[in-house]
Parts: C-alpha cells; structure tokens; sequence
C-alpha cells in the first residue's frame, strides 16, 4: 500500500472522471499502455491476474505509471460513479486532479 490514503485516491478519481478525460475497461487499458498513449493506468486489487500481468509489462515498456487501487473493481467502480465494476482505467487526462502524484510509490 502506498503512502496515500484510500479516500485521498478515492477523491482524486473521482475528479478525474469528471474533469479528465479517463477511458473505461482492462482491454482499453492493455491497448494504451502498448501504445504508450496512458499518462497512468489504474487497476482494482482484484484484477484478473492474466490481465492485471499483461497491463504491468506494457506500462514497464513504455514507462507509463500504473496504480493498484487499495480496493476491488466493484469498488472501483463506484468511486468512479459508474454502474459496473471497474478492474481497470486508463487515465488520458487527469483534469483538475493531482491522481498522477499517486503513482510515486506504486510504480512497477
């Protein structure tokens, strides 16, 4: 666990969304961390494994910061106003948040 506390990450996120420009889904996260076009991709703790290694290697490549979020994909989710889980998010444009200060500590 990082430094930050879980609803400092949880109040950031949620800026995020609403201010940013942040893309759902883990398929969507895979292909911008390949491409290298993420400022940071976020997953839930509980994200599948297979996923979850694939999304690590390609934020390693290209140097993209990955956050694992201190909670599961319904929670995930729900911080992020959305009616469906969330296993992962890729955040294009953070808006008026400071969610790229979170990825310090969790950097693969």
């Amino acid at each position: 666990m990082s430094k930050f506390s879980k609803s400092e990450i949880d109040k950031s996120l949620s800026i995020a969304v609403r201010s940013g420009k942040v893309l759902f889904g883990s398929n969507t996260a895979v292909k911008s961390a390949l491409t290298g076009r993420a400022k940071m991709i976020v997953i839930a703790s509980n994200c599948p494994q297979n996923i979850r290694e694939k999304i690590e290697k390609y934020c390693k490549l290209s140097s993209i910061p990955l956050l694992i979020y201190p909670g599961s994909s319904i929670d995930l989710g729900s911080v992020c106003g959305k009616p469906f889980i969330v296993a992962a998010l890729t955040i294009r444009d953070p808006g008026d948040s400071n969610i790229l200060e979170f990825a310090g500590g969790e950097n693969v």
